[in-house]
């Protein structure tokens, strides 16, 4: 009795094990994509994505199959990053251009189509607008990156951070509000100077 009670827990240990790297391959791209986007770091990024699957694999039974699996990814990754944030006080950024082991590492992702003008703008854009979402309070990025970045509706991502639509909608604005301010005093030219009116 006590060993087919064994081999059926540990068939279902095996199947549960199973799934869980199916989910895992489906989401990973889409994981590594938000951790990066949360962290501005590539180092960062894979470290926050170890730490997000592990707790999705500690706490895999807690998992309702119903759901989305990557909403319940994305609202372990969000903890997980502001528990890492209170952690360090602070986030570390790497810059894309680093020195390594001596010498000198860019990386570039050039767009065929583009001018180099175009390009140019788009980077430096880009850059902007990537140290601006790294300035912002870790609630408030989440929530914007989670609606404008990927797509999702308030009610997922109020799912996601454990908090209602109305503080979801709350944080958003006010995220957007923090991100305006944040490139418009880093780049008055681009972004309409630093006046007092967002």
């Amino acid at each position: 009795m006590v060993q087919s009670l064994t081999r059926a827990l540990s068939r279902s240990d095996e199947n549960q094990k199973e799934r869980f790297e199916s989910l895992v391959k489906d989401s990973f791209r889409s994981a590594y994509g938000f951790a990066y986007r949360l962290t501005g770091n590539l180092t960062d990024a894979e470290d926050l994505v170890q730490e997000t699957y592990l707790r999705a694999y500690r706490f895999f039974h807690r998992y309702d199959e119903d759901l989305p699996f990557l909403n319940w990814l994305y609202r372990i990754m969000s903890n997980a990053h502001v528990d890492t944030v209170r952690r360090r006080g602070r986030l570390r950024t790497t810059s894309l251009e680093q020195t390594v082991f001596g010498g000198t590492t860019t990386l570039e992702i050039p767009d065929d189509e583009a001018s180099p003008e175009a390009e140019l703008m788009q980077n430096a854009m880009g850059e902007h607008v990537e140290a601006g979402l790294q300035a912002m309070n870790p609630e408030f990025r989440t929530a914007v990156l989670l609606a404008d970045v990927e797509g999702m509706a308030y009610e997922e991502i109020a799912s996601i951070m454990g908090t209602s639509v109305g503080t979801v909608r709350s944080r958003i604005h006010r995220g957007r509000k923090q991100l305006k301010r944040l490139l418009r005093k880093r780049c008055p030219a681009q972004y309409g100077g630093e006046s007092g009116v967002v």
